[in-house]
């Protein structure tokens, strides 16, 4: 039944890379960490759940924001030890600065260059104890 977890390469942690991607764009909206069980679970409820090191306990995504992670597409790389996943991003904002994407900053004459607006103000979306500042 759940043969396909089997053909991941887990790391030594028992994690497993995870992009988000926008699925009509294609552009990278951020990039987490998956357990065995988020990614089961992720392909069952069809939204993106991740495997929170900080916390240490899973976190589907928008579940203190509502940014969440609508699954339209699950990819492996070759080496099955990356997956992709296509989203549509509810709200249009993936990262906890407010912007659409984590990656937000251009390495430009030797710096880096925020690129980005903020969408929304991270105070508005978070409750104090789940604000990354």
């Amino acid at each position: 039944m759940n043969d396909w977890l089997d053909a991941i390469n887990w790391n030594e942690d028992g994690l497993v890379p995870a992009i988000a991607q926008d699925h009509r764009t294609g552009r990278v909206l951020m990039m987490a960490w998956m357990n065995r069980e988020a990614l089961s679970l992720t392909a069952t409820e069809q939204r993106a759940i991740y495997w929170s090191r900080s916390r240490g306990r899973l976190w589907r995504k928008g579940e203190e924001s509502g940014h969440v992670q609508k699954l339209h597409e699950l990819r492996l790389d070759c080496d099955a030890d990356v997956v992709i996943l296509m989203v549509e991003q509810i709200g249009g904002i993936a990262c906890h600065t407010g912007r659409e994407s984590c990656f937000y900053r251009v390495f430009d004459n030797g710096a880096w260059k925020v690129v980005d607006a903020v969408l929304k103000d991270p105070h508005t979306i978070y409750a104090p104890e789940h604000r990354h500042d």
